[in-house]
């Protein structure tokens, strides 16, 4: 069974994957040389070791319905028994937190959460997240423009106005 860590020798099918182009797990045999059936068995091999746990597709931020994206440093106490990872737990359940990292530096957790609106964020941090015994401080940084999304490039037509063009 494979270390549940980082994948040191990069799987075929992720890496098929992670390449950023959809493929039907027929496709994906193809071009592996496999059956179908051996990708689908490799696919839940992965997800019973842990190693992959979902995908999903890259969404144009710039046509998400409006959201608002921001990241959150927080700088929290570790609690005596559970360290740090207690409230990072804690946080994470939070249905506005997309992402939640510890980090080494200046603050100790870094969220990227996103809300209907500026309002919307704010009034997570300072009613849910400020309110959390351990949490020291935050701060809140707004994405104002997204020019690279998880390995794709976004930008824009310089001959056409508005109209983007994504480069994987």
């Amino acid at each position: 069974m494979r270390n549940k860590g980082i994948v040191k020798a990069m799987d075929k099918i992720l890496k098929l994957m992670l390449d950023g182009e959809a493929l039907s797990t027929e496709q994906m045999g193809k071009i592996l040389g496999i059956s179908p059936e051996e990708v689908n068995e490799r696919l839940k091999q992965l997800s019973d070791e842990g190693v992959l746990l979902g995908w999903r597709p890259v969404i144009n931020p710039d046509i998400e319905d409006g959201m608002v994206h921001a990241a959150i440093e927080l700088r929290i106490n570790p609690e005596r028994d559970g360290g740090f990872d207690r409230l990072a737990q804690r946080v994470s359940q939070f249905e506005q937190v997309d992402s939640c990292y510890l980090m080494s530096g200046a603050y100790d957790l870094l969220l990227f959460v996103k809300a209907k609106s500026l309002r919307g964020v704010a009034s997570f941090v300072y009613e849910k997240l400020a309110t959390i015994g351990g949490v020291a401080s935050t701060a809140t940084h707004f994405f104002l423009r997204t020019y690279k999304q998880q390995g794709f490039i976004i930008k824009k037509d310089a001959d056409s106005g508005d109209r983007l063009i994504y480069s994987p």
